[in-house]
């Protein structure tokens, strides 16, 4: 249960890497870097919640 709460955390973690403004910052420059991170974060982790969601409901221990 702890892995799934850490990928959740993770997910979470890319919607907020898509959210920042990093506008009149001196991080302005990272901005699109940022966004492919957030992007890439986000399916990701969404990929391995659901390979996880699927493996519980077949009913083979994750």
């Amino acid at each position: 249960m702890q892995g799934i709460l850490t990928y959740f955390a993770a997910l979470i973690a890319g919607f907020f890497l898509l959210e920042v403004s990093l506008e009149g910052t001196f991080l302005d420059s990272f901005g699109p870097a940022l966004n492919i991170i957030g992007i890439l974060t986000v399916l990701v982790f969404a990929a391995v919640l659901i390979y996880h969601g699927l493996r519980l409901l077949i009913g083979k221990k994750v």
